[in-house]
Order: structure tokens, then sequence, then C-alpha cells
């Protein structure tokens, strides 16, 4: 059903995948709407090793959740910041490419854990985290959860 990566010797290993979407901070997620069209969006995000599952956050309403709830088809796309290897001035940046399924998070309690795991990787401090929990706006998140299909990694040097 997925096609295989056409410059094989370019792919990383299923262990480098995870360590960009652990590490990693922003990422594209993209769904198609009732138009045929792609919309891409940059979204922060938390990738669960444990559940194999990535979490993201948005409001309960828009254009990316009316498009989730006709299609749960989704492409999420991450990419590292790279390096550059001594005495060469190109750059080589990991990519990783995830096709899933997402749903939204019903259970309450598993919104609230998630979203404070999300929290942990971008606030400074627990008690950043505890006045955005308990602020109203918190009350207005929507979290997705994707499931990823299929997944893939580039190194890519871009000479």
């Amino acid at each position: 059903m997925f096609r295989l990566m056409r410059r094989i010797n370019q792919q990383v290993s299923d262990d480098e995948c995870k360590k960009v979407l652990k590490d990693e901070k922003r990422a594209a997620f993209s769904v198609i709407d009732e138009n045929g069209y792609p919309y891409t969006v940059p979204v922060n995000f938390f990738y669960d090793e444990e559940e194999n599952k990535i979490y993201i956050h948005c409001a309960k309403e828009g254009h990316k959740v009316e498009i989730l709830r006709r299609c749960d088809k989704v492409c999420f796309t991450v990419w590292n910041q790279g390096f550059k290897k001594e005495g060469h001035w190109e750059w080589n940046a990991t990519s990783v490419v995830v096709f899933g399924k997402a749903e939204f998070v019903e259970d309450k309690d598993l919104l609230e854990k998630q979203l404070r795991k999300l929290a942990a990787k971008y606030y400074p401090t627990k008690d950043e985290i505890e006045k955005e929990m308990s602020s109203p706006s918190a009350k207005r998140v929507e979290m997705i959860c994707i499931k990823p299909d299929h997944m893939t990694g580039k190194l890519v040097n871009e000479k």
C-alpha cells in the first residue's frame, strides 16, 4: 500500500525516526480538504514512544477539525536542525514522514495527561504548565492522536 523509498541508501532506521520525533519541536501536519486540496499547517507536537502515537493540540473548531471529521487520513512531517561535517558547507538533515490515521481524544483524563506531556516539551517549568492547565483556554483545547500506519526517515545531504 505504501511506496518504498526511492533513495533507499538515504533511509534511516526506525530508531533514528523515533529520535527525531522525540527531539524536534515543530512539524507539518497535512490533511486533504473536501475539495481534494492538501491543507498543511505547522504544529507543536508530542511523540509518545511507549504508545507509538503522536499528539497535537488545536481549537475545538476550525478548518483542520472540520476536515478530520470527514477524513481521518493524515501525513505528518518533521525534520531536525541538521549538521555540517567538518570542512563542508552543506547541511545534512534527517526528515521523517508519517502516514496515519488521526482521531480526537475523547477521554478527558487521557486528554489532560497527554496535554501535560505536550506542555512539558515546551514550557520551561511545571508552574508554567499548571498555570496554563488551570486557565480557561485549557478547557477549549482539542487533542488529536495520530496512529502511524507507515513511517520513513531520510538523511539528506543538501549538496
